[in-house]
């Protein structure tokens, strides 16, 4: 068949496999940084202290594990939905291969300590660039493929990666603006408080756009194609797309609450996150409804497991988020570890979940299987995950209230009760915990590795056939 008779799964099937090997490196190098800080003799060397590994792992994690799905799940939604194949085939294959190499120049640069300092975007303006260029790639191929589709309406999956992908050009633009002095240093073009502002604008909408509006475009169609059945509300769908994009935007000043930020920035952030509560749970009440009539298939269905499960763990992400946005709730969580409890419950509850599940249902597509090799291994990964994230964010909460009741107990004559290192020694206990649930987490992601590769072997790449719309959706 030519390229026009059948889907471009080429690019779809290198984003999907990666996906899987990033997941491993990122959150291999997660429980390396959580050993380290239960047995601090591990930090052996300023390239593989924690201060230069943990860059790296937010960055592997975020943009090599969820940007290689991000662009899997886009690429294969959009032809499917628009029943056409991929816009330029060639600049796809570049926003592969050129994102890659952003994985790798970040792998290589932060150990090393070339850094901006700055939250998720600590890449210096070399590898800024090259991320422009595949991002910009991308918003062609993704909006060209829509422009020539054969269907006269956009799916809402589409809407949300389209959100995500102009959101995170606009962000990465703003927030990356520097003056090199060197090939491997520059400064930001802001100053001070306005840097702060600038950054957590872009950080908490990294979150808001990266690690949120994208993977509800996943759950918007592969929820809905592995039950079997519609998405429960289309309306609250389209709601729940404008509401969310319009509203994230501000939130983010909840992350410099008690700072030199103006107090009146502070409130607006947390107003909008309080309002952000609403939009999300209406996603994620659409997604759990979707299951109306096909809840007998989570008994027996792993795909369904993760993507059900995944939306259990952003409804509860959403609703502590804004909780924490309070500045009463904030004066006690601000600083501890109930914040890295809170990121991690987003992360692996629902943003690895959700991809987990959809790289599942995709694999198998993609080399022109029947299903997986072993769903039984797929049903142990999705049991060793959950107790691993449970493990995980309830060890971080705990330890993270502790942190703030220690850190503000005060003596009648007003001194402090404890020491700042009484509170690291209490917390031990709990980063041990939160070591073993990452550990668990990584071994669900090595069964993975070998379901897929099993999987893969002796199949050939598989293209599918464009199919003539015909009123629903592929």
């Amino acid at each position: 068949m030519d390229n026009h008779s059948t889907y471009n799964y080429k690019v779809v099937r290198w984003f999907a496999v990666m996906t899987v090997i990033w997941g491993i490196v990122g959150m291999l190098v997660g429980v390396i940084i959580a050993a380290q800080l239960v047995w601090p003799g591990l930090n052996l060397h300023e390239f593989l202290g924690y201060g230069r590994l943990r860059p790296l792992h937010t960055n592997a994690v975020i943009f090599a594990f969820g940007g290689c799905a991000l662009f899997a799940t886009s690429y294969y939604v959009v032809q499917r939905t628009c029943h056409t194949p991929l816009f330029a085939p060639g600049l796809a294959a570049f926003t592969f291969w050129g994102w890659q190499l952003v994985i790798v120049l970040a792998a290589l640069s932060l150990p090393l300590g070339f850094t901006t300092g700055k939250e998720y975007a600590e890449l210096e303006w070399p590898i800024d660039i090259l991320i422009t260029l595949v991002w910009v790639s991308y918003a062609i191929v993704f909006f060209g493929t829509i422009i020539k589709r054969r269907v006269p309406h956009i799916y809402v999956a589409n809407w949300f990666y389209g959100g995500f992908i102009l959101t995170v050009a606009l962000l990465h633009l703003v927030n990356s603006c520097e003056i090199p002095v060197s090939l491997t240093k520059s400064y930001s073009c802001y100053a001070g408080v306005q840097d702060a502002m600038v950054q957590w604008w872009y950080g908490h909408n990294a979150v808001g756009f990266f690690l949120t509006a994208g993977f509800l475009g996943m759950m918007y169609y592969f929820v809905p194609k592995q039950a079997g059945r519609p998405v429960y509300s289309y309306r609250l769908s389209v709601v729940h797309f404008w509401a969310l994009i319009f509203t994230y935007m501000w939130a983010g000043p909840h992350h410099l609450h008690y700072t030199a930020l103006p107090d009146w920035t502070q409130s607006v952030g947390m107003i909008f996150s309080l309002i952000l509560l609403a939009p999300s749970w209406g996603g994620m009440i659409n997604g759990i409804m979707t299951m109306s009539g096909a809840w007998h298939k989570l008994r027996d269905d792993p795909i369904l497991k993760f993507l059900i499960t995944s939306l259990s763990f952003y409804g509860m992400s959403t609703f502590e988020g804004p909780m924490m946005s309070i500045k009463t709730v904030n004066a006690l969580s601000h600083y501890t570890d109930w914040t890295v409890g809170h990121v991690h419950s987003g992360a692996l509850g629902w943003v690895a979940f959700i991809s987990i599940g959809s790289i599942y249902y995709l694999i198998p597509r993609l080399f022109g299987k029947e299903q997986m090799y072993s769903v039984r291994l797929m049903t142990a990964h999705f049991w060793i995950a959950t107790i691993g994230v449970v493990l995980y964010i309830a060890a971080m909460w705990i330890a993270g209230v502790m942190q703030g009741l220690m850190w503000r107990a005060t003596d009648p004559d007003g001194t402090l009760t404890y020491a700042f290192v009484e509170a690291v020694k209490n917390t031990y206990l709990f980063w041990t915990i939160r070591f073993i649930g990452g550990l668990m987490f990584l071994v669900g992601m090595l069964l993975m590795a070998w379901n897929l590769w099993k999987t893969a072997a002796g199949a050939k790449a598989y293209d599918a056939p464009v199919l003539a719309p015909a009123g629903g959706h592929a």
